[in-house]
């Protein structure tokens, strides 16, 4: 059993009161969506909802355990919400050594451009006409 799909689905059948608009809700085969609250309840060994021909309705235990279900679905949403977003934004330290001319003529000028795009970059740049070994003195870019 996935956990997080089934108390995903457990959480939309007590927003929507109804298997079948769950189910629906969530791209389900209404016997989906009942086995796998059915497989929840069954690990947690409680009955989280009554179940009559015309509804469906939360039990106590299922009310509570609702509140943190909700609540732990909306932190992993925006945990992966979150993640998405430092992936799409680098951020760190750069280190680059370049040559004089072309630091006063390219890279000087650049710079408030390139800060408003990556403004998580930490920028240490060099500036010198001597070679520089990549490696030995830690640099990203030459």
């Amino acid at each position: 059993m996935d956990r997080f799909e089934a108390m995903h689905t457990f959480a939309k059948v007590v927003e929507t009161g109804s298997f079948t608009k769950a189910a629906q809700a969530l791209h389900l085969s209404r016997t989906r969506a009942t086995h796998l609250v059915q497989q929840l309840e069954a690990r947690l060994q409680v009955s989280l909802l009554h179940r009559t021909t015309r509804k469906v309705s939360v039990t106590s235990a299922g009310a509570l355990y609702f509140e943190r279900v909700v609540q732990l679905l909306a932190d992993l949403e925006d945990s992966e919400r979150d993640l998405a977003q430092a992936l799409a934004s680098p951020s760190g330290r750069l280190r680059v050594d370049v040559p004089s001319p072309l630091a006063s003529r390219v890279l000087v000028p650049a710079l408030p451009s390139f800060y408003a795009r990556y403004p998580d970059i930490q920028l240490d740049m060099g500036v010198g006409d001597k070679t520089v070994d990549l490696l030995d003195e830690s640099m990203d870019c030459v």
